[in-house]
């Protein structure tokens, strides 16, 4: 009996296993050059730490960060100094172990009417710019849409996404890369 539960249970890992492979192999091949992304005239740009403009990168670009988080936020002032305290206190810490390790954080104001981008502009003149980055929406997007501006300016080699109401544990972060890690080899055109 032991003998055909385990068959079963290796038989379905090898299943999944083979899916997996399936999928990503299919999604490589019918993958094409990502769409055009329109952005208002004002949204092409970003307030260094000293408020002066600069152009924000492009998905196209090489990545120069190893991980990039966005952050979409809406009406989030209350809540964004919390997620950001720990955010950022785990990836200093995490910097802090391992020097090559490099970050930014991207808060995308999806035209928030409350004071959100200042919110997240005080941590962009604490940290300096390179590290956290705050793009205002000229007008809501809705959700999708404020992801989607901030994984195109990302400057990541991985891309994460952490809502703002602090849902996601930042700690927890290692434990997935361990797992994407565990999915290689990645064709070397992919970010993930």
């Amino acid at each position: 009996m032991v003998p055909l539960l385990l068959q079963l249970a290796v038989l379905g890992a090898a299943l999944a296993a083979v899916a997996l492979i399936l999928i990503s192999f299919v999604a490589f091949i019918t993958a094409t050059e990502m769409p055009h992304l329109h952005r208002q005239e004002d949204e092409k740009f970003f307030l260094n730490a000293r408020g002066q403009r600069e152009a924000l990168p492009s998905i196209r670009d090489s990545p120069t960060k190893q991980l990039s988080v966005v952050v979409p936020s809406y009406n989030e002032e209350k809540r964004l100094p919390v997620m950001m305290d720990e955010a950022l206190g785990y990836l200093e810490e995490r910097q802090k172990q391992d020097p090559t390790f490099t970050y930014e954080v991207i808060v995308v104001d999806d035209g928030s009417k409350d004071e959100t981008s200042k919110v997240a502009f005080k941590y962009c003149q604490k940290y300096g710019s390179d590290k956290v980055r705050v793009i205002t929406l000229v007008k809501n997007r809705g959700k999708g849409g404020a992801i989607r501006m901030g994984v195109f300016s990302s400057r990541g080699k991985k891309i994460l996404m952490a809502d703002a109401d602090g849902a996601t544990k930042f700690p927890d972060i290692e434990k997935l890369e361990k797992g994407l890690n565990d999915l290689q080899p990645w064709p070397v055109s992919i970010r993930i």
